[in-house]
Protein backbone atom coordinates (compact mmCIF):
# COMPACT_ATOMS: atom_id res chain seq x y z
CA UNK A 1 0.00 0.00 0.00
CA UNK A 2 1.40 3.63 -0.78
CA UNK A 3 0.48 6.58 1.40
CA UNK A 4 -1.66 7.98 -0.66
CA UNK A 5 -3.87 4.73 0.10
CA UNK A 6 -3.38 4.61 3.76
CA UNK A 7 -4.47 8.31 3.65
CA UNK A 8 -7.21 7.76 1.77
CA UNK A 9 -8.45 4.27 4.02
CA UNK A 10 -7.60 6.57 6.97
CA UNK A 11 -10.14 9.24 5.69
CA UNK A 12 -12.80 6.33 4.98
CA UNK A 13 -12.72 5.12 8.42
CA UNK A 14 -12.89 8.42 9.73
CA UNK A 15 -16.45 9.23 7.85
CA UNK A 16 -17.66 5.95 8.76
CA UNK A 17 -16.75 6.92 12.40
CA UNK A 18 -18.30 10.29 11.84
CA UNK A 19 -21.44 8.47 10.44
CA UNK A 20 -21.80 6.13 13.47
CA UNK A 21 -21.82 9.02 16.17
CA UNK A 22 -24.99 10.26 14.42
CA UNK A 23 -26.97 7.42 15.37
CA UNK A 24 -25.97 7.83 19.67
CA UNK A 25 -29.60 6.15 21.14
CA UNK A 26 -31.96 8.38 23.51
CA UNK A 27 -31.34 5.38 26.15
CA UNK A 28 -27.64 7.19 26.36
CA UNK A 29 -29.34 9.77 27.61
CA UNK A 30 -30.30 7.28 31.20
CA UNK A 31 -26.83 7.11 31.67
CA UNK A 32 -26.73 10.79 32.41
CA UNK A 33 -29.29 11.21 34.82
CA UNK A 34 -32.27 10.71 32.64
CA UNK A 35 -35.25 8.28 34.06
CA UNK A 36 -36.25 5.60 32.40
CA UNK A 37 -40.04 6.74 31.95
CA UNK A 38 -38.85 9.97 30.19
CA UNK A 39 -36.75 8.23 27.95
CA UNK A 40 -39.79 6.29 27.22
CA UNK A 41 -42.04 9.17 26.46
CA UNK A 42 -39.53 10.64 24.32
CA UNK A 43 -39.73 7.31 22.33
CA UNK A 44 -43.07 7.38 22.15
CA UNK A 45 -43.10 11.18 20.58
CA UNK A 46 -40.91 9.58 17.59
CA UNK A 47 -37.39 10.49 19.04
CA UNK A 48 -35.00 7.82 19.15
CA UNK A 49 -32.02 9.43 18.93
CA UNK A 50 -29.53 11.76 20.62
CA UNK A 51 -29.60 13.55 17.64
CA UNK A 52 -33.23 14.26 17.13
CA UNK A 53 -33.43 15.45 20.67
CA UNK A 54 -31.34 17.60 19.90
CA UNK A 55 -32.66 18.79 16.50
CA UNK A 56 -35.96 19.05 18.26
CA UNK A 57 -37.00 22.56 19.60
CA UNK A 58 -37.93 22.99 23.12
CA UNK A 59 -41.60 23.89 22.52
CA UNK A 60 -41.85 20.29 20.57
CA UNK A 61 -39.98 18.91 23.54
CA UNK A 62 -42.82 21.11 25.92
CA UNK A 63 -45.72 19.36 23.94
CA UNK A 64 -44.45 15.81 24.98
CA UNK A 65 -47.02 14.53 27.77
CA UNK A 66 -45.54 14.12 30.96
CA UNK A 67 -42.24 16.57 30.02
CA UNK A 68 -41.71 19.61 32.28
CA UNK A 69 -40.17 22.65 31.70
CA UNK A 70 -37.02 21.68 34.15
CA UNK A 71 -36.99 18.11 32.65
CA UNK A 72 -36.85 19.24 29.06
CA UNK A 73 -33.85 22.11 29.58
CA UNK A 74 -32.21 18.83 31.52
CA UNK A 75 -32.65 16.41 28.60
CA UNK A 76 -32.01 19.34 25.78
CA UNK A 77 -28.65 20.28 28.35
CA UNK A 78 -27.42 16.28 28.82
CA UNK A 79 -28.46 15.65 24.59
CA UNK A 80 -26.16 18.35 23.38
CA UNK A 81 -23.29 17.30 25.96
CA UNK A 82 -23.28 13.87 24.06
CA UNK A 83 -23.24 14.99 21.15
CA UNK A 84 -22.85 18.17 19.18
CA UNK A 85 -24.64 18.89 16.64
CA UNK A 86 -22.93 22.13 15.71
CA UNK A 87 -21.12 23.27 12.46
CA UNK A 88 -18.41 21.59 10.71
CA UNK A 89 -15.14 22.84 9.65
CA UNK A 90 -14.79 23.14 5.37
CA UNK A 91 -11.93 20.28 6.19
CA UNK A 92 -14.00 17.96 7.89
CA UNK A 93 -16.86 18.26 5.03
CA UNK A 94 -13.83 17.88 2.58
CA UNK A 95 -12.93 14.65 3.85
CA UNK A 96 -16.50 13.31 3.36
CA UNK A 97 -17.27 14.94 0.35
CA UNK A 98 -13.71 12.78 -0.62
CA UNK A 99 -14.95 9.48 0.86
CA UNK A 100 -18.12 9.72 -2.17
CA UNK A 101 -17.50 7.68 -5.24
CA UNK A 102 -19.66 6.93 -8.08
CA UNK A 103 -21.13 3.48 -8.86
CA UNK A 104 -21.29 2.63 -12.51
CA UNK A 105 -24.91 1.66 -14.08
CA UNK A 106 -23.08 -1.01 -16.96
CA UNK A 107 -23.49 1.29 -19.91
CA UNK A 108 -21.14 4.10 -20.33
CA UNK A 109 -23.67 6.85 -22.18
CA UNK A 110 -25.67 6.93 -19.31
CA UNK A 111 -22.89 6.78 -16.71
CA UNK A 112 -21.35 10.26 -18.59
CA UNK A 113 -24.98 11.68 -18.22
CA UNK A 114 -24.73 11.45 -14.59
CA UNK A 115 -21.47 12.44 -14.29
CA UNK A 116 -19.37 9.07 -13.97
CA UNK A 117 -22.40 6.85 -12.46
CA UNK A 118 -24.79 7.13 -9.36
CA UNK A 119 -23.35 8.75 -6.28
CA UNK A 120 -22.69 7.14 -3.09
CA UNK A 121 -23.90 8.07 0.28
CA UNK A 122 -26.73 10.09 -1.67
CA UNK A 123 -30.31 9.17 -2.35
CA UNK A 124 -30.98 8.84 -6.37
CA UNK A 125 -34.54 8.53 -7.27
CA UNK A 126 -35.30 6.49 -9.89
CA UNK A 127 -38.53 6.90 -12.10
CA UNK A 128 -40.57 5.85 -15.21
CA UNK A 129 -43.22 4.01 -16.85
CA UNK A 130 -43.63 0.60 -16.42
CA UNK A 131 -40.89 -2.16 -18.56
CA UNK A 132 -38.48 1.27 -19.12
CA UNK A 133 -35.40 -0.35 -16.54
CA UNK A 134 -36.06 0.12 -13.09
CA UNK A 135 -36.15 -2.39 -11.57
CA UNK A 136 -33.13 -3.95 -13.94
CA UNK A 137 -30.83 -0.83 -13.05
CA UNK A 138 -31.23 -1.58 -9.14
CA UNK A 139 -30.31 -4.96 -9.99
CA UNK A 140 -27.28 -3.94 -11.71
CA UNK A 141 -26.39 -1.16 -8.80
CA UNK A 142 -26.62 -3.43 -6.24
CA UNK A 143 -24.53 -5.84 -7.62
CA UNK A 144 -21.96 -3.35 -9.34
CA UNK A 145 -21.97 -1.47 -5.56
CA UNK A 146 -20.52 -4.75 -3.92
CA UNK A 147 -17.35 -4.98 -6.57
CA UNK A 148 -14.35 -3.90 -4.09
CA UNK A 149 -13.43 -0.47 -5.00
CA UNK A 150 -9.83 1.10 -6.06
CA UNK A 151 -8.94 1.08 -2.05
CA UNK A 152 -10.26 -2.61 -1.78
CA UNK A 153 -13.50 -1.45 0.20
CA UNK A 154 -16.49 -3.55 -0.98
CA UNK A 155 -20.06 -2.03 -0.37
CA UNK A 156 -23.08 -3.22 0.63
CA UNK A 157 -26.63 -2.87 -0.92
CA UNK A 158 -29.88 -3.94 -0.09
CA UNK A 159 -32.94 -4.70 -2.92
CA UNK A 160 -36.41 -4.02 -1.43
CA UNK A 161 -38.97 -5.54 -3.75
CA UNK A 162 -42.32 -3.64 -2.91
CA UNK A 163 -44.38 -4.99 -5.79
CA UNK A 164 -43.54 -8.56 -5.63
CA UNK A 165 -41.77 -8.86 -9.24
CA UNK A 166 -38.52 -11.30 -7.95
Amino acid sequence: MTEQDDQSTADYSNVAAAEDDSMVSVDELQNHGIGAADIQKLKTAGLCTVKGVNMTSKRSLLKVKGLSEAKVDKIKELSAKIQDCGFVSALELNLKRQACFRIGTGSEEFDKLLGGGVQSMSITEVFGEFRTGKSQLSMTLCITCQLPDANGHPGKAAFIDTEGTL
